[in-house]
């Protein structure tokens, strides 16, 4: 995934994470990703994720995987 669609996925989890009032630490319980990896996506340099990860972000945010890309 290139730079500017990281920086807007980064942007767009916070958001959801915002809206949904959880901290990082609480997304990461509801996802079951580690607490480091929501940091590292949320990041200024993040990478690369896997789409099971992204599938667990959304879960969480009990919007379906499409939702979370959608920016």
């Amino acid at each position: 995934m290139d730079e500017v669609l990281l920086n807007k996925l980064a942007k767009r989890i916070v958001e959801l994470r915002k809206q949904n009032n959880l901290t990082q630490e609480k997304l990461a319980e509801k996802s079951g990703v580690s607490y480091k990896h929501i940091q590292k996506l949320e990041g200024k340099y993040n990478h690369d994720p896997k789409l099971g990860t992204l599938n667990k972000i959304a879960k969480a945010f009990k919007i379906p995987l499409f939702q979370l890309l959608k920016f």
